[in-house]
């Protein structure tokens, strides 16, 4: 089965996370994100520990689900489009902080269980090495590789992911405490760890760069400090909802199993870029360089981001790409996407409410934002939605990159384009409310023409009334419908009606006023967009023989070419191709 996993997420006794973070929070989030499978984090605190067995009851093989009684309390706060079963996978992230090799070294790892008698062992041994008490993610003195060894003794079923690896701080390839390599720090257990974990601040295409990681499947998660955080980076898998089946995909990377990632905008996590939070100094890498990789305010060092330790590690040029490798997904969390077209905060009243009732109509976040058809998020009726996100999955935002622990942001809109998409709300408020009483038109018998017939009673009551759907037409959009002289400019954002108003006015202008169809033209950018429009008319246009001229401005303009060059005996126009453009533009840049 196809279900999405976070498998990197925190609990309410770790340091700086919400304290709701707890199994009925996480439980709700998940379904209101989409996730089928989370982790329960933070499994080897004795309080979380405790409340994973009480609340928590075997489900399918190394899995658990929130206990039935628990569940009947908490799924009426979650939405009817978005229920679904939740399973918990046992958990925890480790900070290592040791010596090696003459240098101090901060890796953060992540520990995975079968079961609860496992953890059980594996959590009473760590008990005699270091505190695991003081926080969920507890900090030991102990070297990752022997971390690794102690999980291997305890169960050869669980297995370790190194953590956020390219964190400046605190990961195993992190350019303050970290390795050049996976193998340095693991040495000759490097052949069980199968996985890697990229961060916030990195992305896979980020990490094909670098050769010596091409046999790791590379894993996302959203290491949330809070339930809204859950699945702002995430995995896709198609298997048995298993244990074994997640750990074997994790493994062996099998494309058919494994079948990618969902990613922050790499830009967006916190240490993408170099720089000082303090001094307000953000730089890319060359940036960096020039400078020495010493702040200009302060002259001490910067902290080097993710994407300078990843030029430094990296034998591939940029776009370079491994032959084996997972696809992945560029995501902006809905919150955000809301606050951006609303103009208020992420974390206000009105956005809550607002992604409540995004996920009330169109379902899950995750699907929203990666798989949700774009029509069906713009027939949803909420402005601007679903052409913000037509515009992350094309990557057509402008980034802001994070540094030094600071988030970076993204933009979608323009602010001009926000205020002049949302001014069109007024002329088409009414699309989604209840159908206009249509008025009587006075009805005068008419000879039929050459190019139209006579549209009859009974059609013209079919054309405004029969079809609910196609017949909703509020007051602003009658207006139009029923402009009389000169010309109208219509201008409207994605999903206000736009099509739907001016097929009716072209079916009005032919059943109503006698054009003759041969004197229109419907002209649209797109192919989608015609046929739509043609679709619709022959719809409304019922027994008209001739249908108007509906097109793109290409065809329409291909047409007028070919008829003007029929008329001077010139050769027809010619669409060039793929490989036309391509020699056409190398000739160019070869002259230049």
């Amino acid at each position: 089965m196809n279900f999405i996993a976070d498998l990197h997420i925190h609990s309410k006794f770790s340091i700086a996370t919400a304290k709701n973070l707890d199994l009925e929070n996480i439980h709700i989030s998940a379904q209101k994100k989409g996730i089928t499978v989370v982790g329960t984090g933070d499994c080897t605190h004795p309080g979380w520990f405790a409340e994973i067995e009480e609340k928590l009851v075997p489900a399918e093989q190394g899995l658990l689900k929130l206990r039935e009684d628990v569940c009947k309390e908490v799924d009426e706060f979650v939405p009817k489009s978005c229920k679904n079963s939740v399973r918990f996978m046992l958990v925890s992230e480790i900070s290592s902080i040791y010596k090696k090799n003459e240098k101090t070294r901060k890796n953060h790892n992540l520990i995975y269980h079968p079961d609860i008698e496992t953890a059980k062992k594996f959590n009473k041994k760590l008990d005699k090495i270091g505190n695991i008490k003081s926080d969920g993610r507890p900090i030991l003195g102990l070297d990752s590789k022997n971390l690794l060894e102690i999980l291997l003794e305890t169960s050869e079923e669980s297995f370790m992911i190194p953590a956020h690896v390219w964190t400046p701080w605190f990961s195993v390839l992190g350019s303050k405490s970290g390795f050049d390599s996976i193998e340095e720090c693991y040495e000759d257990l490097t052949p069980h760890i199968f996985a890697i974990e990229t961060g916030l601040s990195s992305d896979p295409a980020m990490n094909w760069r670098v050769s010596s990681l091409d046999g790791f499947t590379l894993v996302s998660n959203s290491d949330a400090h809070s339930p809204a955080k859950l699945g702002r980076e995430a995995n896709l898998f198609n298997t048995d909802l298993t244990y074994s089946a997640i750990k074997s995909a994790l493994k062996t990377g099998n494309p058919e199993q494994f079948l990618g990632t969902l990613e922050f905008f790499p830009e967006e996590g916190k240490y993408h870029f170099d720089g000082h939070r303090n001094c307000n100094v953000c730089f890319s890498p060359e940036q960096t360089k020039e400078k020495n990789s010493n702040c200009p305010v302060c002259g001490k060092p910067l902290t080097l981001g993710v994407m300078y330790r990843v030029d430094e590690l990296a034998d591939r040029p940029v776009g370079d790409m491994p032959e084996k490798r997972h696809p992945f997904h560029n995501i902006i969390p809905l919150v955000e996407i809301l606050s951006e077209i609303n103009k208020v905060g992420a974390g206000s009243k009105k956005i809550k409410k607002k992604y409540q009732e995004t996920l009330d109509v169109l379902g899950p976040e995750l699907d929203i934002l990666f798989k949700t058809d774009i029509d069906i998020i713009e027939k949803a009726d909420i402005p601007l939605l679903g052409e913000a996100v037509r515009r992350m999955r094309n990557g057509e935002i402008e980034l802001f990159p994070g540094y030094d622990g600071e988030y970076g942001k993204t933009k979608i809109f323009k602010p001009q384009e926000i205020d002049k998409l949302f001014g069109q709300k007024l002329l088409f408020s009414g699309f989604s409310e209840s159908v206009e009483k249509e008025k009587k038109q006075k009805k005068k018998k008419r000879k039929n023409t050459p190019e139209t017939n006579k549209v009859s009673e009974a059609q013209k009551k079919h054309l405004y009334q029969n079809d609910e759907k196609e017949a909703r037409l509020n007051k602003e959009q009658q207006k139009v419908m029923n402009h009389e002289k000169g010309p109208l400019l219509i201008v409207a954002g994605p999903g206000t009606g736009k099509t739907h108003t001016i097929t009716h006015r072209v079916a009005y202008l032919i059943n109503e006023k006698r054009v003759s169809p041969k004197n229109i033209l419907a002209i649209t950018f797109t192919n989608r967009a015609a046929m739509e429009m043609e679709g619709r008319l022959k719809h409304l246009l019922a027994g008209i023989k001739q249908m108007p001229l509906v097109c793109t401005f290409h065809s329409f303009c291909y047409r007028v070419l070919a008829e003007q060059g029929k008329k001077e005996n010139a050769a027809l126009p010619v669409i060039i191709d793929d490989d036309d453009k391509k020699r056409l533009i190398s000739d160019v840049i070869s002259h230049l």
